[in-house]
């Protein structure tokens, strides 16, 4: 049986081509006036977690989400028992431990992690993080026989190694066992001989699949912990829960869901952060200006770019080192180094997305376009080429790719998709065609390496294998809203107690309303390409309205020549902190006619 759409306000096309829709349905309705009642939530509050999946009985719970109750026994996941065992028994043989990481926060986050519960032991364990560029992601051969020559007897992967079955083998041949800690999805035979623990295996049914690396980390150093208990039962045990600030960061900047035991993570790491343990996350939020109590937007959006900008153009290396040193000159100064890489990343990335977008608006003016957006340069960066990618896909409302050509015709890719699409799929597709050299991913981004005169047949073979479902998807396409709210109703208490039904982002998306029929009172530019809007209510309330990087798009066009209109908008609200007093801002992502 169809469920009949239920259109908010009755828009079915907003001015960036959305429906607006119900998100709860008559039965999460009923949920949320039981939440309401029984509970004491605030009815916007309610609405929010009924239309989140949450039960009635899991209020409680789900407000203060612990560590205790949420985490899993670490031993269910497989292999963990014997990567664990291995690890502790490295410690007491006083072994030389060497650490590969993958080069971004995650990465950056799982590797420092690891280094500090060795270090809690006397074990100073070396961290190899490769180059983007020139040795791309995961293990190689060479580098683990590298590792194996300066002494490591143990080498653990963290957010990689899963795919590196020929790399481990030649770390093994060279006289290390290795373990890896991962959670990318597999895409051929699992290393032989070593413990892989990664919830996404096949064989693994510890239903842990939402968790990071740094996740992962955190579950082994758990079990690691509780065999170092027996092996040395006077020693002092390591404080495991002030490392959630790491877990956070890299829970949050891998934009995993934030379900389960990961929504604990980040809530308790989060209280970590904000008592500045990590002399690391302390120094990037002061070159990062942030001057109020650290949330998951300044970790999403301006500490862990700064980590990533070393991954990007710098030393890979940069980020760990930067999260494990407990030194904080030397943090203060991977810090300034960070910040002014990230300047430089800003500016490549501004100078490429224009070229990039001019290609792609080429590609769909005068109708349609293709499914899937595919631009090239052999001018662009091959470290900023997801962040292209991704901006066109926001752009374009499609899968879009952007390509880094070398002199040599040699291309590395990186895809971002849409909710539904499978890009991951079509890229293993088009690699068993042999249209592209290599390439992998999972359903939301992808990376290839492609020839250049294969580009012609890789764009065809996107196109046919993308079109149906692409369109469909953007016919489909939909603005899911929680409730209607007034400017008066925008008050800092309401936004507190949204903020315990939080974290939001990726599995737990953040709440949507909208203000009807608000006058444009004001409206301006702001910063490079941002719009403020002052909105009124009837009743002559106001709150103060930002859309980020609208200017030039059909939202930002709407709002300048709204002035003094009454319109509908819909978006989220936040918390602004000026002189040191609080007030709200809602974040405007869409909007229409009223």
């Amino acid at each position: 049986m169809t469920v009949e759409k239920r259109h908010f306000l009755g828009v079915r096309r907003s001015v960036t081509g959305l429906a607006w829709e119900h998100r709860l349905n008559e039965r999460q309705e009923m949920a949320a006036l039981a939440m309401a009642q029984g509970h004491g939530v605030p009815d916007i509050v309610a609405r929010v977690l009924a239309g989140r999946g949450v039960g009635v009985d899991e209020v409680a719970t789900f407000l203060d989400p612990t560590i205790r109750q949420l985490l899993p026994d670490p031993a269910t996941l497989t292999d963990m028992e014997a990567a664990a065992a291995r690890i502790a028994d490295a410690v007491l043989r006083r072994e030389k431990v060497a650490i590969f990481g993958d080069y971004d926060v995650d990465g950056a986050a799982s590797s420092a992690l690891l280094k500090r519960f060795l270090s809690h032991y006397g074990i100073e364990a070396e961290i190899y993080i490769p180059d983007r560029i020139f040795e791309g992601y995961g293990p190689n051969p060479e580098a683990m026989r590298e590792l194996v020559s300066r002494g490591a007897r143990l080498i653990v992967t963290v957010d990689c190694g899963t795919n590196s079955a020929p790399s481990i083998e030649a770390a093994r041949e060279a006289g290390a066992d290795v373990v890896v800690l991962d959670h990318h999805q597999v895409g051929g035979p699992l290393p032989a001989g070593v413990p892989v623990v990664n919830p996404n295996r096949e064989d693994d049914l510890s239903g842990q699949g939402h968790l990071c690396a740094a996740g992962v980390v955190f579950l082994t150093l758990v079990q690691t912990a509780r065999v170092l208990r027996a092996g040395l039962p006077d020693a002092p045990q390591p404080d495991l829960l002030s490392f959630l600030d790491l877990v956070a960061l890299g829970t949050v900047c891998d934009v995993v869901p934030l379900t389960g035991v990961n929504r604990a993570f980040v809530v308790k790491g989060l209280l970590a952060i904000r008592q500045q343990k990590n002399a690391g996350i302390s120094a990037l939020a002061r070159v990062s200006r942030i001057g109020e109590p650290i949330n998951t937007f300044h970790l999403a959006f301006l500490i862990g770019p700064r980590i990533n900008a070393g991954g990007r153009i710098g030393d890979a290396a940069l980020g760990s080192r930067l999260l494990a040193t407990d030194d904080p000159v030397e943090a203060g100064k991977i810090a300034e180094t960070l910040d002014r890489l990230n300047q430089e990343r800003q500016a490549m990335e501004q100078d490429m997305l224009a070229e990039a977008r001019a290609e792609a608006d080429a590609e769909l003016a005068g109708g349609a376009g293709p499914a899937v957006i595919v631009t090239a340069s052999q001018k662009w960066h091959p470290g900023i080429v997801g962040l292209i990618a991704s901006r066109l896909k926001e752009h374009a409302r499609r899968p879009a790719f952007a390509i880094a050509f070398n002199p040599n015709g040699v291309g590395t890719g990186s895809g971002r998709s849409v909710s539904g699409f499978d890009l991951g799929k079509l890229v293993r597709e088009a690699a068993e065609r042999g249209l592209i050299v290599k390439g992998g991913g999972h359903a939301m981004a992808a990376g290839i390496t492609v020839q250049r005169e294969k580009l012609g047949e890789l764009r065809a073979f996107f196109e046919e294998g993308a079109s149906a479902d692409v369109f469909r998807l953007q016919d489909e396409e939909s603005l899911g809203i929680d409730a209607a709210l007034a400017a008066d109703g925008a008050t800092p208490s309401l936004l507190d107690a949204l903020e315990r039904a939080g974290p939001f982002g990726a599995g737990h998306l953040p709440p949507v309303f909208v203000l009807p029929r608000h006058r444009v009172a004001d409206v301006r530019f702001v910063g490079a390409n941002h719009i403020r809007a002052d909105l009124q209510s009837d009743a002559g309330g106001r709150v103060q309205s930002i859309a980020f990087r609208a200017v030039d798009t059909p939202l930002g066009d709407f709002l300048i020549k709204s002035r003094g209109a009454h319109i509908h908008v819909a978006g989220s609200l936040s918390a602004n902190y000026w002189n040191g007093n609080k007030t709200v801002q809602f974040r405007l992502i869409d909007a229409a006619m009223a």
